[in-house]
């Protein structure tokens, strides 16, 4: 059966400018959401975080705020619970791309403090856009694509058309204020990518060749549909 990898955050806070760290992890809904779809149309599962460490979902995605009220918040906790695969990752340094048909990114502000320069991530992602396999990354999961860009200031990745979570969003997040950086000017200033947005937090999918990229927590789904019918 073929199998899908979920690369996630190991990282546990997001740190602010002024030391603050930020509970964080990874964004639940951008996990389980495209975790079920690729189950359900028979899709293997497996993870992998920086040093193998077993992810952290931010617990602020497990809440009835961000769940349509307390029963949706019991189903999103459950559903966490049964993605077991989830919860023992590799090393994303012992992943093998020839294992696997596609790769995927969740978000969530974990991703914003150990991906962007980790280097076995970076590799990683350089590795499978070379292999013509879908590549997808959704809300601030593209901040894993910064560690792509080699010594001479360029990735492979520059001039892709690609989404992320905007300046907007993160406005709205409450954080845009007191982060060290933000995610859409990394991705315009440093990667060269051609950046595409909505209004905040709509559904949007951006595809270029074989890169999938999602907005927001929204855009997560309608991404692992979009995955789904490329892979075929």
């Amino acid at each position: 059966m073929a199998k899908i990898l979920f690369v996630i955050t190991a990282s546990d806070h997001w740190t602010l400018a002024d030391g603050t760290r930020q509970p964080a992890g990874f964004w639940a809904e951008e996990a389980i959401g495209p975790y079920q779809v690729f189950k359900e149309a028979g899709f293997e599962i497996a993870a992998a975080t920086p040093g193998g460490v077993p992810p952290t979902a931010d617990a602020l995605s497990l809440t009835a705020e961000f769940n349509g009220g307390e029963e949706g918040a019991q189903r999103m906790q459950s559903a966490l619970r049964e993605a077991t695969e989830l919860a023992h990752p590799i090393r994303i340094e012992d992943v093998d791309i020839d294992d696997y048909v596609a790769v995927f990114y969740p978000g969530g502000w974990g991703p914003m403090e150990d991906l962007p320069d980790n280097a076995e991530s970076g590799r990683l992602l350089t590795e499978w856009l070379a292999s013509g396999k879908p590549v997808s990354l959704v809300c601030h999961g593209p901040a894993a694509l910064l560690a792509t860009i080699g010594p001479d200031g360029t990735s492979p990745f520059a001039g892709y058309r690609l989404t992320g979570l905007s300046n907007a969003e993160e406005k709205l997040n409450g954080l845009a204020d007191r982060a060290k950086w933000l995610l859409q000017d990394r991705l315009v200033g440093e990667l060269g990518a051609d950046y595409r947005e909505t209004e905040p937090f709509a559904p949007h999918v951006e595809t270029d060749r074989t890169l999938y990229t999602g907005q927001n927590p929204g855009s997560a789904v309608p991404l692992a549909q979009e995955l789904v019918k490329a892979l075929g």
